[in-house]
């Protein structure tokens, strides 16, 4: 990827050791990407810095990452957004869905997966901005 072509990914996350090795392992991959480590200054970076991708947690500090998501797609319904939780629990993977985010991981997680996970729905992204 060119520097003028990177894509942007926000990653909305409180513990900052899985937020940086997150960052450090997408910006690896070509992607340029920012850290918020809670839920209003996810929704802050969202609105100013307009990424392609957001990987968000749930349990943040301040406003919890479902309603930073139900804020979200009051606005923007084709942003792809990927949870990333501690929360495995099928209640919190419905509760997510219903809300409108696209996929759903739960730590731990394997960074295989994640990587794949997010060039997928990049990809999707891309499709649906096409013609």
């Amino acid at each position: 990827m060119k520097d003028s072509e990177k894509k942007r990914i926000l990653i909305v996350e409180d513990d900052m050791h899985i937020a940086e090795g997150i960052r450090l392992n997408l910006s690896l991959k070509g992607y340029e990407v920012q850290i918020a480590a809670d839920g209003m200054a996810g929704l802050r970076e969202w609105r100013n810095w307009r990424p392609q991708l957001i990987v968000l947690d749930i349990m943040l500090p301040g406003i919890d990452g479902l309603s930073v998501l139900r804020h979200i797609r009051i606005e923007d319904e084709k942003l792809p957004i990927l949870i990333l939780s501690a929360k495995s629990e099928p209640e919190y993977r419905v509760k997510g869905l219903s809300y409108g985010v696209d996929d759903y991981l739960s730590k731990p997680f394997h960074l295989d997966e994640f990587l794949l996970r997010v060039d997928r729905l990049m990809t999707r992204a891309e499709w649906s901005h096409d013609p």
